[in-house]
């Protein structure tokens, strides 16, 4: 099965007439983002990318690029699959510099986009938004990754950015106390 995340961006990159770099996370950066990620990573049905503050009057006014999201999902409704969920970085947990630790994604057989995902350690925090066995499973996913730094993590959390949403801000502390014995793990760990 080809992955779905990859299948999507092809049919945007197709679609942009001008170079665009996006900000993928979610299950999409999970499964473009690290090798021998599981098949049911690149089986998911969408794109979510984040919009970052320092870029949002030009995203918003780059009519090629809403022109190009509007054909992807014109292109693949039949199949299900979408390109619609956008966030502004206000409404992700992430860590306040995120922006400087992205990680460029392969450009894989793209003309126009260009690909990053936030640091495995921000990517944590965006899966603490829920408390979903889906997500906890992604986190589980993320610390078993080589370039996942428990330390790193900690201060990331410390300086975390979290969207003035009760219900968010509750899921972010229920997620903190049961990452508590993993992450000690992880700092004990040979």
């Amino acid at each position: 099965m080809k992955s779905h995340p990859l299948m999507i961006l092809e049919t945007l990159d197709r679609y942009l007439r001008r170079p665009c770099e996006l900000y993928v996370y979610g299950r999409s950066a999970l499964a473009l983002g690290y090798p021998g990620s599981p098949a049911a990573m690149h089986a998911t049905m969408d794109v979510d990318a984040i919009l970052p503050a320092r870029d949002l009057a030009t995203i918003e006014a780059n009519d090629d690029f809403w022109a190009a999201q509007e054909a992807t999902n014109r292109e693949l409704a039949d199949t299900g699959l979408y390109f619609t969920h956008l966030f502004e970085e206000k409404q992700v947990i992430l860590g306040r510099d995120w922006l400087g630790r992205v990680v460029p994604l392969p450009s894989f057989v793209f003309v126009n986009l260009r690909l990053f995902r936030p640091a495995t350690e921000d990517l944590v925090l965006t899966k603490m938004m829920r408390v979903d066995p889906q997500d906890r499973e992604d986190i589980e996913f993320l610390l078993k990754q080589n370039d996942f730094d428990a330390g790193r993590f900690s201060a990331v959390i410390a300086q975390a950015v979290i969207p003035p949403v009760p219900e968010i801000n509750d899921a972010f502390e229920k997620n903190l106390r049961w990452l508590a014995p993993r992450a000690l793990r992880l700092t004990h760990s040979p």
